[in-house]
């Protein structure tokens, strides 16, 4: 099978009228987002994870150790929201798409009437729709027994920082799914997906000597970005001070690498899908009629 199957061109596809060609947009999009929610494999542990940990450690734990410090509710809260939504972005391009190269469901792809970009659109969508759905589980508690002293502008901000902010995890997912196979690619995912939550600085200090590994994370400059709006240090700075390493920093630094690891691996994923073979090739069959020229 041909990675290029759904961003294969077809002469009825560029015929499409613009209200038919954004109704399979939608309908793309819609069913992507149906077919996430109803996997509870996918949908559980995303959706209610994030909000269980938030409440344990970033409310209980954390609110009783620091006796209600507004300035450490604020730092769980948006750390929280960043792990919340790295894991739909690179678990729903990386191994669905995996999974869809190995089952042929590219292939059926390239049989329908639908625009080339659809595919990876739709994915983008669910995974959106995931961080703020998340985001609305975080805020509900935080603002309720969190003691979240945010204001519903800052809380907007930093809602819109992750919902967009997940594009560069999807970027990577997508990069691994469509290089791994079906029953390695979460391996590869986890592989991305742990170490980047625990060099981002999202859940403990590091000490100085490590800090500068946080720079290879994504996380760390979306943690950044978010901590930047709420008007608070991260838990290195409270650790060590502001002469860390990962101390210093522009938002639009931040900002500017998370866009150039979106493209970096966007661009990578892309041109493998639109050049490359998609780790199998499709066997040929023995021959049992001879030909005429045989006969």
């Amino acid at each position: 099978m041909n990675a290029t199957t759904f961003l294969d061109r077809s002469p009825h596809r560029a015929t499409m009228s613009g209200r038919r060609l954004l109704g399979a947009y939608f309908a793309e999009a819609k069913y992507e987002c149906l077919r996430a929610l109803r996997a509870p494999a996918f949908a559980i542990p995303f959706l209610l994870l994030p909000i269980a940990l938030y409440g344990l450690f970033g409310i209980l734990l954390a609110g009783s150790m620091s006796h209600g410090d507004p300035t450490i509710a604020k730092i769980m809260f948006v750390n929280w929201s960043v792990f919340g939504v790295m894991g739909p972005g690179m678990f729903g391009f990386g191994a669905f798409v995996a999974q869809e190269r190995d089952n042929g469901v590219l292939m059926l792809k390239r049989a329908l009437p639908m625009p080339p970009a659809a595919y990876l659109l739709a994915k983008g969508v669910m995974t959106m729709t995931f961080a703020v759905i998340i985001m609305i589980t975080l805020i509900v508690p935080g603002l309720a027994v969190g003691h979240l002293g945010l204001s519903p502008g800052q809380l907007l901000a930093i809602s819109l920082i992750d919902v967009l902010g997940s594009l560069p995890f999807c970027a990577i997912g997508l990069f691994v799914g469509t290089r791994a196979s079906a029953k390695s690619a979460p391996a590869f995912v986890n592989l991305a997906y742990l170490p980047m939550m625990h060099l981002g600085g999202l859940f403990y200090p590091l000490p100085k000597s490590v800090q500068p590994i946080e720079f290879v994370s994504p996380s760390f400059y979306l943690d950044k970005l978010g901590l930047r709006v709420a008007g608070v240090p991260s838990l290195d700075q409270l650790a060590t001070g502001p002469s860390g390493p990962s101390s210093h920093g522009h938002a639009i630094l931040y900002g500017a690498v998370l866009v150039g690891v979106t493209l970096l691996f966007g661009t990578l994923a892309i041109r493998r899908l639109v050049g490359g073979a998609s780790g199998k090739r499709t066997p040929k069959l023995p021959r049992t009629t001879p030909l005429l020229s045989e006969a």
